[in-house]
C-alpha cells in the first residue's frame, strides 16, 4: 500500500488518510478520491493531502476483516458486516466463552496491521453481548499477511459453549447458631447464579453437618434428578477428611480438587458423583459478589471441563476485590479502641406531621430533636453530627449548647439520601463507623446505642449492626467505613435498607426488648402517643 501526500489531482482512487476541514469543504477520513472530491479539494485551496493507495497485492481493510472474523469464529458466533477495518464478533446464545489462547497469540505476531482481540476467555456471556474484534490498523493489508493469518486462524478460535446442565440439587449442612435466615438468603443467591444458565434448583435439602446424614442427602438429590450437587456446609471444609469429601466418597463419589488459588474461594472443593459434577462450596458462595465459586461453577454448567491444570492456572489475576466480611486492610485489622460516630438525620419536611416540624415539637419540656441528640451524646458514640435542613434555624437554636456538629444540607428537599451523604461526608478519615440514628425517634435511648456498638466486630464479619425487635429489623443502625461510598451515592428519599439485603452475610441482628427501635414519630397520632408514654413514665 502507498501512502503520503499528494496533491488533488493525484489522489484520484486513493483514500483520505485524515479528515479536511476548509472553508465549506469536510472531506471525512476514508473517504474514496473521486473527480468531484477532487475539484473540492481545488476550490479550497488544499494544495496536498494525505492518501493511502491500494496496491495489487493488497486485501482492503473491510474485506481482509471480514475474512478473518470469519475464518476465526465457532460455535455459537456470529459475525457483523465490517465496517472502517474492523469487524466484530458476537454471542449468538447464552454460555461461556472458550479462546485458543495459543492461537490467538500466533494470528497477533502475524502482522502489526492484523489486530483481533476477545474478551477473557470462560467469561459468561448472553445472546447479542460482543465477546471479540477483528481490526486491520491501515486501510489495506499485504495479501500475504492475510493468508499467514488465516493460516494461524485454520480451526475456529473463539466459541460460545451453551450451557447444558439445567438440574441443580443443593443441600446444605446446619449447625447451632447457623440462622435459618442465612440458608434462605444462600439458596436465593445460588438461584440467581444459575439463572442466566437457564438452570433451576430442582432438589434441596437441609440436614445436620455430619457425614452420614449429608452422604444421604446428596444421594436423595441425586434421585430426584439434579445434574449438579452443590453443598454449603454450615462449617468450612478443612481437610480433605472433613465431613464434606468424606460424605462425597461414601455416596460413591470422588474428590477432583481440594483448594483453589483464587481468593476469595480458596476452600472449594471440586468432585465427581456418579458421573456428574459436585461442587463443596466454600463461603464465599453465599454472596452474591464474584468470586472463585462463580469460575468453576459458569463453566461446569456449559459441560467444560475443570482439570487440575485449570485450577492452578487460575493464580494470576486470582486475587479479587475482598469480600465484605475481611478486616479491611487485612494488615491493619482494627482493634479496641474504634471510633464510632453518630450521624442524626434531621433535615426532613415532617409532611406527614400536615404542617408542624415535628423535630421541634416539645415532650417534658424538650424538643423532640435534643431529646435525640442527648441519649446519642450519653452514648460511646463520638462525634454526634446532626444533619439539619427543613427550618435549620429553628432546629439548630432546639440544640443550642450542646457538643455536637450541625451540618446543613442544602438538599434535603431532594431526600434522605442526601442528608446521609451530607452526615458521612463530615466525618474525619479516621473514623471507623458511624450510628446512624433517626432524628425523630426520642426514644431509642444510650443504653441502646451502646448495645448497638458493643457487637460492631468487623474482624468478626459485623460490619453492619442491627436491632431487631421480635424478627423485625429497626433503628438505628451501625455502618462500617467500607460501606461509606455506597450509602454517600444512594439517590432520591431512599435509605439504606436494601444494602443490609446486598450484604446479609456482613449483617449482625442484635435482638433487643425495647420497641423504641421501631416507633419514629411521623404522624400527629404518633406524636401525641410517644409524648404519653414519655410523659406518663
Amino acid at each position: 500500500m502507498k501512502f503520503g501526500p499528494v496533491a488533488p489531482k493525484d489522489a484520484l482512487g486513493a483514500t483520505a488518510v485524515h479528515t479536511i476541514r476548509q472553508g465549506a469543504l469536510v472531506l471525512k477520513k476514508g473517504t474514496m478520491i473521486g473527480p468531484a472530491e477532487v475539484a473540492a479539494l481545488e476550490a479550497a485551496g488544499i494544495k496536498q493531502i494525505t492518501v493511502a493507495r491500494v496496491e495489487p497485492d493488497d486485501v482492503g481493510e473491510d474485506r481482509a476483516a471480514a475474512e478473518i472474523a470469519r475464518a476465526v469464529a465457532g460455535q455459537g458466533v456470529r459475525v457483523d458486516k465490517a465496517f472502517t477495518g474492523r469487524a466484530n464478533l458476537f454471542a449468538d446464545g447464552a454460555g461461556v466463552l472458550v479462546v485458543e489462547r495459543e492461537a490467538i497469540d500466533a494470528l497477533n505476531q502475524v502482522d502489526e496491521a492484523i489486530t483481533f482481540a476477545t474478551l477473557p476467555a470462560f467469561k459468561p456471556v448472553v445472546p447479542g453481548e460482543m465477546i471479540a474484534t477483528v481490526k486491520i490498523i491501515p486501510f489495506a493489508v499485504g495479501r500475504d499477511a492475510e493468508v499467514r493469518a488465516l493460516a494461524a486462524a485454520k480451526k475456529p478460535l473463539v466459541r460460545v459453549a451453551p450451557y447444558k446442565i439445567k438440574k441443580i440439587g443443593v443441600v446444605s449442612t446446619l449447625l447451632p447458631g447457623l440462622a435459618p435466615k442465612v440458608v434462605e438468603k444462600t439458596l436465593k443467591v445460588t438461584m440467581e447464579r444459575v439463572a442466566p444458565a437457564g438452570a433451576t434448583i430442582v432438589a434441596e435439602r437441609r440436614v445436620p453437618h455430619d457425614q452420614v446424614a449429608l452422604a444421604k442427602a446428596m444421594d436423595e438429590v441425586v434421585r430426584a434428578g439434579a445434574q449438579m450437587v452443590i453443598v454449603f456446609g454450615a462449617s468450612a471444609i478443612a481437610d480433605r477428611r472433613d465431613v464434606i469429601p468424606a460424605a462425597l466418597e461414601a455416596v460413591g463419589g470422588r474428590i477432583e480438587r481440594f483448594g483453589m488459588p483464587v481468593d476469595p474461594g480458596n476452600l472449594m472443593l471440586i468432585g465427581n458423583l456418579r458421573g456428574m459434577p459436585m461442587l463443596g462450596a466454600p463461603g464465599c458462595a453465599r454472596s452474591p459478589k464474584e468470586n472463585g465459586f462463580d469460575w468453576v461453577l459458569m463453566r461446569l454448567l456449559a459441560g467444560l471441563p475443570v482439570s487440575r491444570a485449570d485450577i492452578t492456572g487460575m493464580g494470576v489475576g486470582g486475587l479479587l476485590m475482598e469480600i465484605v466480611t475481611r478486616p479491611q486492610p487485612r494488615e491493619e485489622a482494627a482493634v479496641d479502641g474504634r471510633k464510632i460516630a453518630a450521624v442524626i438525620l434531621a433535615a426532613g419536611r415532617s409532611t406527614r406531621m400536615g404542617g408542624p416540624n415535628k423535630l421541634t415539637a416539645e415532650i417534658s419540656g424538650k424538643p423532640l430533636v435534643r431529646m435525640v441528640a442527648e441519649e446519642a451524646l450519653a452514648s460511646r458514640a463520638r462525634p454526634v453530627v446532626v444533619v439539619t435542613g427543613h427550618e435549620h434555624e429553628r432546629v439548630e437554636a432546639a440544640l443550642k449548647d450542646l457538643d455536637i456538629k450541625c451540618v446543613h444540607n442544602p438538599d434535603f428537599v431532594a431526600g434522605l439520601s442526601t442528608s446521609l451523604k451530607a452526615g458521612l461526608g463530615a466525618l474525619s478519615p479516621d473514623i471507623d463507623g458511624a450510628i446512624v440514628c433517626l432524628g425523630d425517634m426520642p426514644q431509642v435511648r444510650a443504653e441502646l446505642i451502646d448495645t448497638l456498638l458493643s457487637a460492631f466486630d468487623p474482624e468478626r464479619g459485623a460490619l453492619v449492626v442491627v436491632p431487631s425487635i421480635e424478627g423485625k429489623r429497626g433503628n438505628p443502625v451501625v455502618w462500617s467505613r467500607r460501606f461509606f461510598p455506597e450509602l454517600m451515592s444512594l439517590e432520591g428519599d431512599v435509605g439504606a435498607r436494601h444494602l443490609i439485603g446486598r450484604y446479609g452475610e456482613a449483617v449482625v441482628e442484635v435482638p433487643v426488648a425495647d420497641k423504641a427501635a421501631l416507633i419514629d414519630v411521623d404522624t400527629p397520632e404518633a406524636l401525641i402517643a410517644v409524648k404519653a408514654e414519655i410523659e406518663g413514665s
